[in-house]
């Protein structure tokens, strides 16, 4: 028979591209990949590559990534049930979330900060959610009891939260986005609410206002505490004066707070600088200027916490300080993996910085 010509030959005859790469072909093997078809391929043992998959210290980052590569190839998924079954471990973290409206984005911004973290270890996120108004032990009995996840991210913590105590006992690994006032330490990532008061109500009175008004957070919450503090120190060292919010928090609804605010200014010694700890809060209270007939930057002044892009894009523009939610998810995976690797206590505790973000003039000099 004469030899074929090369453009003669058929797809049958010629090597698949997986033979090429070293990987099985799918008419090869039809069953799932395990860690010791991915240790044939990159010729290490089976022991090594699980080491690398989980990201193992001792395993150099070279190895890592080849491992990872063709794990990713294979589509190689662990066996969650036989990994359980082996270490106890579901290699599962469970956030849970709060889908309180006041921070815009605030979910969504945290699970993609979260994620990233995760991205290369043996760790995959679950959302369990909680709403307000529920028993906030309810979800984490659900986890503890159903051993559902390996370790828990919570927020909006209390400063002598249930929650913590409950988790310190069960020696449970934990991390808070907040902090509590406990005795026992604990770990936390949260954000200088203090410095963000302080610097906003310094703002307020650099521009020359004088009669200031915040709109915190509820006060059960720690955050609530420390904010307060931040903004009092601030009025107390600039001359300024404290006027209360009329029963309104970053919790109320978004009507609510407009109302509240168009009536405020229609009463004498009305504010003329507000503080808002929420991108809500802050369309809300401009709103209500607005209907009062005020016009920010002009009538009166105001400085937001910023969590979104909303605020990039008000007419006419006002200060904010802003605070890095996916940053903030990605340090709170980061901790809770240190968490339950044993890691120092003082490595699980960190505190994020305001980011001033100031777009307006100010009328004087900043006091000093």
């Amino acid at each position: 028979m004469a030899p074929k010509d090369k453009a003669e030959f058929s797809a049958a005859d010629r090597p698949s591209a997986a033979l090429r790469s070293g990987l099985p072909s799918s008419a090869e093997s039809t069953k799932r990949p395990t860690l010791k078809t991915i240790a044939e391929i990159a010729n290490l043992g089976v022991t090594t590559v699980s080491r690398a998959l989980k990201d193992g210290p001792e395993i150099g980052e070279d190895t890592k990534k080849r491992v990872r590569r063709i794990a990713s190839d294979l589509g190689y998924r662990p066996d969650r049930a036989g990994v359980r079954l082996r270490t106890g471990k579901t290699n599962v973290i469970s956030l849970v979330l709060n889908p309180h409206e006041e921070v815009m984005g605030y979910g969504t911004s945290m699970i993609f900060g979260i994620s990233q973290a995760l991205r290369d270890t043996a760790y995959h996120l679950v959302v369990t959610p909680h709403f307000l108004g529920g028993d906030p032990m309810e979800p984490i009995r659900y986890i503890i009891e159903t051993g559902s996840a390996d370790g828990i991210i919570l927020s909006r913590t209390r400063p002598q939260d249930e929650r913590i105590r409950y988790l310190l006992e069960m020696g449970f690994p934990f991390v808070c986005h907040g902090r509590s006032e406990l005795a026992t330490p604990h770990p936390y990532h949260d954000f200088d609410n203090y410095g963000f008061a302080f610097e906003a109500a310094k703002r307020l009175c650099v521009k020359g206002r004088r009669r200031l008004c915040i709109i915190a957070p509820p006060s059960g919450v720690t955050y609530h505490n420390h904010m307060i503090m931040g903004f009092e120190r601030a009025a107390h060292q600039f001359g300024a004066t404290m006027v209360p919010a009329p029963g309104i928090d970053t919790d109320s609804a978004p009507d609510t707070i407009r109302a509240a605010i168009r009536h405020m200014m229609g009463q004498t010694a009305a504010p003329d600088g507000f503080i808002c700890s929420g991108d809500v809060s802050a369309l809300a209270l401009t709103a209500g200027l607005r209907d009062a007939g005020m016009t920010p930057g002009d009538d009166v002044d105001l400085v937001a916490k910023q969590t979104s892009t909303v605020l990039d894009h008000t007419t006419p523009a006002i200060d904010t300080i802003y605070e890095d939610l996916t940053a903030t998810g990605q340090t709170l995976a980061q901790i809770l993996v240190g968490c339950i690797n044993e890691e120092p206590m003082e490595n699980l505790q960190t505190i994020r910085e305001p980011e001033l973000r100031f777009r307006t003039g100010s009328q004087q000099e900043a006091a000093p």
